[in-house]
């Protein structure tokens, strides 16, 4: 018995009594919610292993066991972009939102220093230069991911795994009634709610281990807080270093590194579900205090004016996926659902707002685009109506690109008229220029750019009549509505142009090798495409290519990647002008 391991049962039971508040085991049962039969039977285990005397007071070896496994620091994970705390995170991080009149972030900080730590690190990242005045305020210390964008908080952890050790690790966006921080811990813990949650994949069974749930198993909803003793922060430390080599695991929480087979190398710490609240949403954060000044946001507050309600009106936000552009989120407003469209990192570069808006204006009241309720000529800022049940073009299916292709020419044979052109060869020259003093990451851009220019010779010598063009038509632009009509949505780089880039630009989006290409402007065309005009497409098709190609370079130097579709467009721009220069016999 003496040799034995202390369990999770004497440990609660003994860290209730180190309190020095519990006279009877009637009270200690009613601490800690077990039995009268398991905290008896405890005590009798803790005498024998010499933690506590007869009179149930602790010995110097329960003082020395409670002082080595003591909290030493904590790590608090604060880098993300909080994506689903639109619109919210639009202006603050959502650390640093208010709740119940504090800070949540401070909230916790000085949590931790009322149980005496004040060895504390932060892992920043989204609008990190908000946070720098902790350093001064609370003596914090600040750790940068500036991998957040693209990285998930395994690799922030993973930035301050040195400083494992008796720590605890803390998500930003958890708001605790009581403090959950002690003096003193003698296991290693991960805090797990006792509300069953179907999308959790963790539970835990009779031991008070946490092991992964299992088909359609529900598991216990996961709060994050975690404790991490010496001996298990060096298992968490080698996975972490191991996980982060692996660019799969870029999504990934850093809770994967808990794991040993299918059961983390911690015990269950299980808490009330009102009393330890994460917070991930504007709906969540509302829910918990309606009165947060934070709940007032700009955006929202564009909302109320736009349409003419109150914020207590706009219920049911959902964060859309991001766009390559643009953020968007989903509301209910009134009986009808809208979509607010928030401009994403960099595009005030990238796109004139106010030509926007005229282009919008011309469209108005012709069933073209989707119905805007509000748009801001300055900042992009943009709310339209939902379209329930509506469908985008399947690029895969002949019916849909019919359809969008009949849609598409009905449009250009309108000949609308804005005051403003989309130069394709000056944009491909401006999208460059953002790249500020760095090169290409290709190693043949400067050759690749000189032939594709070298097509704008020939595209000139062809006869064109431009209109205004929407420049983005690709099939995710292209809405299938309820009524049985499509809608061309966002109209962003839209200007007067040679209608058939169009046709180019939904081929390389749609990554069309060239007998897709063909079969797509044969339908257009409806079989009369004469052989220069599709020689002018596929030039089409490379300058355009490198227009993209540059745009995806552009966002990759402010950490947004695309991946396969940023190469597909170079490849675009070097093989298109091979096919031309092969088909004209020389340029």
């Amino acid at each position: 018995m003496k040799g034995r391991i202390m369990n999770k049962q004497e440990a609660d039971i003994l860290m209730e009594i180190q309190q020095e508040q519990f006279a009877t085991q009637r009270m200690l049962s009613e601490a800690t919610k077990y039995s009268l039969g398991i905290v008896n039977k405890s005590l009798h285990n803790l005498k024998n292993q010499g933690y506590i005397n007869e009179d149930n007071k602790l010995t110097d070896k329960a003082r020395k066991d409670l002082n080595n496994k003591s909290p030493q620091n904590a790590i608090i994970l604060a880098a993300g972009l909080g994506m689903r705390m639109v619109p919210i995170n639009m202006q603050i991080p959502k650390a640093l939102i208010e709740v119940k009149g504090e800070i949540l972030i401070e909230r916790i900080i000085k949590h931790l220093h009322e149980t005496g730590i004040t060895e504390i690190y932060v892992v920043v990242g989204f609008m990190k230069e908000e946070f720098e005045y902790l350093i001064d305020e609370y003596g914090v210390k600040l750790i940068v991911n500036d991998e957040y964008s693209h990285k998930n908080n395994l690799h922030s952890l993973y930035l301050a795994a040195s400083h494992l050790k008796n720590t605890y690790i803390v998500p930003c966006d958890i708001w605790c009634e009581k403090n959950p921080f002690n003096k003193y811990e003698l296991y290693s813990w991960y805090m797990v709610s006792d509300r069953m949650d179907k999308n959790s994949d963790v539970r835990v069974n009779r031991k008070w281990e946490l092991v992964r749930s299992e088909g359609e198993e529900t598991g216990n909803r996961m709060i994050g807080i975690t404790y991490l003793l010496e001996e298990q922060s060096k298992i968490v430390q080698k996975q972490l270093e191991r996980f982060d080599k692996i660019s799969s695991y870029n999504e990934s929480f850093w809770e994967i590194a808990l794991y040993e087979s299918n059961r983390m190398v911690v015990q269950a710490r299980v808490v009330n579900a009102k009393r330890y609240v994460e917070i991930n949403t504007y709906e969540q954060l509302r829910e918990l205090d309606e009165d947060s000044n934070t709940l007032n946001t700009d955006i929202m507050n564009i909302i109320v004016q736009a349409l003419d309600v109150k914020i207590t009106n706009i219920t049911d936000i959902i964060v859309l996926k991001k766009g390559m552009t643009n953020r968007s989120f989903l509301f209910r407003c009134g009986g009808r659902k809208y979509i607010m469209r928030i401009p994403g990192e960099g595009t005030d570069k990238l796109i004139n707002r106010r030509e926007e808006a005229e282009v919008y204006e011309v469209l108005r009241g012709r069933g073209i685009c989707d119905d805007i309720a509000y748009i801001n000529a300055q900042n992009g800022y943009k709310i339209t109506e939902f379209l329930e049940g509506a469908r985008v073009c399947n690029a895969d299916s002949e019916e849909d690109i019919k359809v969008c292709m009949k849609k598409l020419r009905e449009f250009h044979d309108q000949k609308l008229i804005v005051g403003h052109e989309f130069d394709i060869f000056k944009q491909i020259e401006f999208y460059e220029s953002l790249w500020g003093d760095k090169t290409s990451i290709y190693r043949d851009y400067e050759n690749t750019k000189k032939n594709v220019f070298l097509l704008k010779k020939y595209i000139d010598t062809v006869k064109k009549e431009k209109c205004l063009t929407h420049i983005d038509a690709v099939p995710d632009n292209f809405l299938f509505t309820t009524d049985g009509t499509v809608r061309l949505i966002d109209w962003e780089y839209a200007g007067m142009q040679d209608p058939h880039v169009d046709i180019a630009m939904f081929c390389i989006y749609s990554l069309y090798d060239r007998e897709q290409i063909d079969k797509l402007i044969d339908i257009y065309f409806e079989g009369n495409c004469p052989m220069e005009i599709r020689i002018k497409i596929y030039s089409y098709i490379a300058a355009c290519g490198l227009l993209w190609s540059n745009w995806c370079e552009y966002k990759r130097n402010l950490g947004v990647e695309f991946g396969e579709y940023s190469l597909r467009q170079y490849r675009y721009a070097k093989e298109y002008y091979k096919i031309v220069n092969d088909e004209l016999g020389g340029l």
